[in-house]
């Protein structure tokens, strides 16, 4: 167990719409972006909700999500109208699983380059999360990371501290990947298996992790590791750059800057994205736009 977790005295607070945080300027949300993916539509509503019920902004995370500020606080929680807007919005699939739905992934997967299309595994990932009743108790920073073997999530996979990953992936090729485990690598797997292979390593970290005010919130924090340590294999790639701004393969990844989406700037967007019902937020705080709309997988 890490000295920071022995000298905690509370569980996580990381942010959710039915966990807000009380700023100096209101309440604050975070919404949850399973691989930064966000329907276009959602977006527009997004905009449109904090216009009216918070500060007309929206901000981009450091883990590809989005979060809402200045909300009027009815006792601590939101108002039931504010609740009801950002409902409509169709980015909160579910209530009881809202801080579990930490799902990373390479921004560019399957738009252009990469060693496999990590949509899919993103998908099937956050449906297992949301199907397990135990899994709602996972901390609010527990963190997927997905890298589609371009390496450009590998400081993530293998970072430490907040910038620390709990349960990944790297695709090694068209279906195999390596897990990450806390600090360590893990097995080698196919694709189809790394869902249900994540989703068990996080049921046994909620069991080794026990309860109280000061349990683990991640998976390094634990006193013993979850499974033995794996050598990396040698197929893992170098670890990438971020994501340059302007056109990039696959798209234009579009800067919001200090993280922040303005009105006018989700109008700007909104107009680029025409052609395409997804755009994807990226870790670096910019929106990808896609060139061309999503083939059927």
């Amino acid at each position: 167990m890490t000295t920071e977790s022995r000298t905690r005295t509370r569980a996580d607070m990381c942010p959710g719409v039915w966990r807000p945080w009380q700023a100096d300027d209101g309440l604050l949300v975070r919404i949850r972006l399973v691989g930064g993916r966000l329907a276009t539509d959602a977006l527009q509503r997004l905009s449109e909700v904090s216009q009216r019920h918070a500060d007309g902004l929206l901000y981009l995370t450091g883990r590809a999500n989005l979060q809402l500020r200045g909300l009027v606080s009815d006792g601590g929680r939101l108002t039931e109208t504010a609740l009801s807007a950002i409902e409509s919005t169709g980015l909160l699939p579910s209530r009881t699983h809202e801080l579990a739905r930490n799902v990373l992934m390479s921004p560019q997967t399957g738009l252009a380059g990469g060693r496999a299309d990590l949509r899919t595994l993103a998908t099937q990932l956050d449906t297992l999360i949301r199907a397990d009743a135990t899994l709602a108790q996972l901390p609010g920073r527990f963190l997927f990371t997905l890298d589609d073997g371009r390496g450009d999530l590998l400081d993530r996979l293998t970072g430490s501290g907040k910038r620390g990953t709990d349960l990944g992936c790297v695709a090694l090729g068209d279906d195999v990947a390596q897990l990450r485990v806390g600090d360590h690598w893990g097995a080698v797997t196919t694709l189809g298996d790394a869902a249900e292979r994540m989703i068990d390593l996080a049921a046994q970290f909620l069991r080794a992790r026990g309860t109280g005010a000061n349990a683990p919130w991640h998976i390094r924090e634990l006193t013993r590791p979850l499974q033995p340590p794996v050598p990396a294999d040698p197929r893992l790639p170098a670890a990438a750059p971020p994501l340059a701004y302007g056109t990039v393969p696959g798209g234009t990844h579009v800067p919001a800057d200090d993280g922040v989406l303005t009105r006018q700037l989700v109008e700007s967007l909104l107009g680029r994205a025409a052609h395409v019902t997804h755009v994807v937020v990226t870790p670096w705080r910019g929106i990808l736009v896609p060139d061309a709309p999503e083939a059927t997988r």
